[in-house]
C-alpha cells in the first residue's frame, strides 16, 4: 500500500486579498472620518500594498479596516508584514508586504517537532518552500495535522493535497 501524504504550505489567496482591499478602498471613499484626508490604499507591483493619508492616524485606521475586511474573508493576518507609517511630503504612507511560502529554517522547526512529538513511522521532508508529510496510516496524518494546528508560527499554515 502506497504512503499517504499532506503538504504543509504558507499561501496567500490573491483574489481574496484583492477582494479586501476593493471593499477596503471603498470605504474609505465613503467613510465620513476618512473625508478631506485623501487616504487610498492601492496595490505597489506583485507583492506590496501602501495605504497613503494626510495624517498618521488616518493611515493605521485605513490598516485596521484592511485588516478587518482580510478577516471576515477568512485570510490569516500573519501574512502581512507592515511597516510604521513614514511621513512623505505632506503625506503618511505605510508599505505593507506580503509574505508567502515557508523558509528554510521554519521548515526545518515543523519537521523535528513532527519526529520529535509526532507518531512514529511519520516522515516530513523540506520540499522548496513547502514540506510534505507522509505517513503509511492516515490516522497518523490527523494527528500531525492537530499537532501543527497548535503551534504559534509567525507565518501562516495551511494543509493541501491530502492524498
Amino acid at each position: 500500500m502506497a504512503d499517504s501524504s499532506f503538504d504543509i504550505v504558507s499561501k496567500i489567496d490573491r483574489q481574496e486579498v484583492d477582494n479586501a482591499l476593493g471593499q477596503t478602498a471603498r470605504e474609505i471613499a465613503t467613510r465620513y472620518d476618512f473625508k478631506g484626508t485623501g487616504a487610498t490604499i492601492a496595490w505597489q507591483g506583485e507583492d506590496a500594498i501602501v495605504i497613503s493619508s494626510s495624517a498618521e492616524e488616518r493611515t493605521k485606521a485605513a490598516y485596521d479596516v484592511f485588516q478587518q475586511k482580510l478577516v471576515k474573508r477568512q485570510v490569516s493576518l500573519k501574512v502581512l508584514d507592515a511597516s510604521d507609517p513614514k511621513q512623505s511630503g505632506k503625506d503618511y504612507k505605510m508599505a505593507i508586504a506580503l509574505k508567502e511560502g515557508i523558509r528554510t529554517e521554519d521548515a526545518k522547526k515543523i519537521s523535528k517537532l513532527i519526529r520529535d512529538e509526532g507518531p512514529k513511522g511519520v516522515k516530513a521532508q523540506v520540499q522548496g518552500d513547502e514540506l510534505r508529510v507522509s505517513s503509511k496510516k492516515r490516522d497518523h496524518l490527523q494527528e500531525v495535522i492537530a499537532l501543527v494546528k497548535d503551534q504559534d508560527y509567525d507565518f501562516a499554515v495551511q494543509f493541501t493535497n491530502y492524498r
